[in-house]
């Protein structure tokens, strides 16, 4: 069955033919591809072709498709039951490896999702300060939680604002939104109504938005806000955490939040989250404290027994400096071609997350100096890299990940495709 066939049967029983929207390929004016298997540092279409895969099912997949401990610890525990709804030794034994990564925290909560382990998070927030107000930044996304999809827009104009339909203002009316890498903004709100702040959420690695790599004085001068005015200090590292490091950008900033949520690669492929926290934070949420959080499908055996492969897979030597030797091939090959081919832009890197910024200047910090150009122009790239076996974020604005599935031959390979990509668009490209 063709692409085209399985398109028009998706589009029949799936609004946009997709199950999540950036998988329609809208922002690249295509149309969405189907997958058919991922081997290693590849992923094969319906149509049999095989492409360089630096999307990584969006990050979880930092060992590659179809990892062989991973395929062996999921089929042994799928023999055994996919799910009991009770507690399974597989949950402790990857929790006390989360834990391990992150020594300031002593205790977890898993969940099925990202964006379940930021709700959870948030919710324990402000049943521990017994305050309303959450502070979030332009540019960071926390999943699909009601109160956290504020549309940001250019400062502090559209507070708020609801960025999709469907949520009620008077769930957003309680989001503090302001820009990233403004000193000045977060001093204003916390000197405004800091006796009212329960939680300040931030990426300290954002990666949904670009790749705006902060400052380590701002996160500083976040950790010290929060700490005089007893709000708690949410690092989302869905995206960072065991990426970066094995402790995330916790680890690579040395400073300490209050609460921490991740997900993607502690599932190895599997639906999962987590959040987790000092005993006396996470205490406070049932059956110990009285703040409620469930899951039925939460710590699932598969999911657990996916992550512990995927964690000791990441604890052998050299595994991380691996990755980051790779990314560093994969951004100097990326630069190269775009000053080869005299197209504006940069190459943002974190370890094995990079980002390409289509844009002239300094790469950005925040969201609101991300121009409109690199978006066109990448819209008229992507379908040409896909031509040439190069897969990528359907979005300008989407990160890159390497895998250790990759290798310099792979590398070289993605690098190839992209010149030859960027050679066909960048004439129409370039005034």
């Amino acid at each position: 069955m063709t692409s085209n066939e399985l398109l028009s049967r998706a589009r029949a029983v799936m609004p946009g033919g997709v199950s999540s929207p950036v998988r329609a390929y809208g922002a690249v004016n295509g149309e969405p591809p189907f997958v058919t298997r991922g081997e290693g540092g590849f992923i094969v279409d319906a149509q049999g072709r095989r492409h360089v895969d630096l999307v990584c099912s969006w990050g979880p997949l930092i060992l590659g498709h179809a990892h062989p401990a991973v395929v062996a610890a999921v089929e042994r525990a799928v023999r055994d039951g996919m799910s009991f709804g009770a507690t399974c030794a597989a949950e402790v034994e990857l929790a006390e490896r989360v834990l391990q990564r992150f020594p300031f925290a002593d205790k977890v909560r898993f969940t099925s999702s990202g964006t379940e382990a930021v709700m959870g998070a948030v919710r324990l927030a402000r049943g521990v300060t017994k305050r309303d107000r959450v502070v979030k930044f332009e540019g960071c996304y926390h999943g699909h939680v009601d109160s956290l999809l504020v549309k940001g827009g250019s400062g502090l104009a559209t507070f708020g604002k609801p960025s999709s339909s469907g949520v009620p203002a008077a769930y957003t009316e309680l989001t503090e939104v302001l820009p990233l890498d403004d000193s000045a903004a977060v001093a204003d709100l916390f000197a405004r109504k800091g006796d009212e702040l329960a939680a300040l959420i931030i990426e300290p690695m954002p990666a949904n938005a670009g790749l705006l790599v902060q400052r380590q004085q701002f996160l500083e001068e976040l950790r010290a806000l929060c700490t005089k005015h007893g709000t708690l200090l949410i690092f989302d590292e869905v995206i960072s955490g065991f990426r970066v490091a094995p402790g995330g950008m916790t680890e690579l900033t040395a400073i300490t939040p209050d609460l921490v949520t991740v997900g993607k690669i502690i599932g190895g492929g599997m639906p999962v989250g987590a959040f987790m926290g000092p005993a006396a934070t996470m205490d406070h949420l049932a059956p110990e404290g009285p703040v409620y959080h469930a899951g039925t499908l939460s710590g699932n055996p598969v999911a657990m027994a996916a992550g512990i492969a995927t964690l000791d897979a990441l604890a052998q030597d050299g595994v991380y400096e691996r990755l980051d030797a790779l990314g560093a091939r994969l951004a100097a090959g990326l630069t190269t071609a775009l000053a080869a081919h005299d197209v504006p832009g940069s190459v943002v890197r974190m370890g094995s997350v990079l980002w390409l910024c289509l844009q002239a200047g300094d790469a950005p910090r925040a969201f609101h100096l991300i121009g409109d150009e690199g978006s066109e122009l990448y819209g008229r790239l992507h379908p040409q890299l896909l031509n040439h076996g190069l897969w990528m974020a359907p979005s300008a604005y989407e990160v890159a990940f390497v895998s250790t599935a990759h290798d310099e031959g792979s590398i070289d390979q993605a690098l190839a495709a992209f010149a030859a990509g960027l050679a066909e668009t960048a004439g129409s490209a370039v005034s």
